[in-house]
């Protein structure tokens, strides 16, 4: 393999690893409304990804980090001809994790209320976002022979990004109810699983639809077979969660965005953004990355930091294992009667 394939490869894992991950947050955050009737039940649901959301965050700048070191080319073709999109994740990102702080500095009903509200919205917006850039580069942008968009600022914001945007965010809601059913007792894991059950069948068609797209663009008979992967997983998701198999539906939920990125970014290879102009305006990944002296020291730093870095967060993921629940774990002692 060449380290450009290797890049790309890289970047893809990268990118699916933030949605994997920041997809359960962004699903909880976004159910505080839905699941939180009560003001315990919110605190519960905020304190199942304290620990973690921040952390996840980080998967989006490496991400992007990636896409700017390795493929500058992608970077400078994708970012300003989608600039209103990752505005608005930036925007959803910053006043949710305002908000998770602020959250917490002052108690009473109203304040309670307001900040629950600007978390999932920022949660809502950063998700959407997300979709609707990813959706829009892999689908094609209007974008010309020099790699600029052709049309207004709205030009990339097509059917293609409502579709994406509708796929990631159907996605974290669901990823979000598995995991509360996994990580909580009481009411908010009974109302976590029956919204799984209800509405994971429906939430996995725009994703599963957005791979198929790409796929018969130019899909192989791999990556057909990984999206029927993905599919089967949207099933064996319903039928374990229905049997209260919550880490097992967990898993089969992982792997219905696991197969559905495979197929995207498999089938898409190696073009980084194809154009909806001309498909020989198509920038692909020898138009787009650096040299291989370059991509081969970053090589050997991503092999000597990414192990850490994972294991790191593996051992966060290890310490916040444990199962929550909104009641406190043992009834107050009773005094002893004289």
């Amino acid at each position: 393999m060449d380290l450009q394939t290797l890049w790309f490869a890289a970047v893809a894992l990268l990118w699916t690893g933030f949605l994997l991950l920041e997809g359960f947050d962004f699903g909880v955050a976004a159910l505080l409304p839905v699941l939180g009737r009560r003001p315990a039940d919110r605190h519960l649901m905020l304190r199942s990804i304290g620990p973690l959301w921040d952390g996840n965050e980080v998967w989006l700048i490496t991400a992007a980090g990636a896409v700017f070191a390795a493929f500058p080319g992608w970077y400078a073709t994708w970012l300003p001809a989608l600039y209103l999109p990752f505005v608005l994740v930036l925007f959803g990102l910053i006043i949710r994790a305002v908000a998770f702080e602020w959250r917490h500095s002052h108690h009473t009903e109203r304040w309670d209320s307001t900040w629950t509200h600007v978390v999932t919205t920022g949660s809502l917006i950063a998700a959407a976002g997300i979709g609707a850039a990813l959706a829009a580069t892999t689908l094609g942008l209007p974008i010309d022979g020099d790699g600029n968009r052709v049309g207004g600022a709205f030009a990339g914001l097509g059917w293609p990004a409502l579709l994406g945007a509708v796929a990631v965010v159907g996605f974290s809601l669901v990823h979000g109810a598995v995991f509360l059913a996994l990580k909580t007792d009481g009411p908010v894991r009974l109302a976590a699983r029956a919204f799984a059950r209800r509405w994971s069948p429906v939430a996995a068609l725009p994703l599963l639809g957005w791979a198929g797209l790409v796929q018969l663009r130019s899909g192989t008979l791999l990556t057909g077979v990984l999206w029927l992967v993905a599919a089967l997983a949207v099933a064996v998701t319903w039928a374990r969660i229905r049997v209260d198999r919550e880490g097992q539906a967990f898993a089969a939920w992982a792997v219905v965005l696991l197969g559905s990125a495979a197929t995207v970014f498999g089938a898409a290879y190696p073009v980084v953004v194809p154009s909806t102009i001309d498909p020989a305006f198509d920038v692909t990944i020898r138009d787009a990355s650096v040299s291989d002296y370059t991509l081969t020291i970053m090589t050997w730093a991503t092999g000597i930091a990414l192990p850490v870095v994972l294991a790191y967060q593996a051992w966060t993921y290890w310490v916040f294992r444990k199962r929550l629940s909104a009641e406190p774990p043992h009834a107050p002692a009773q005094p002893a009667s004289a």
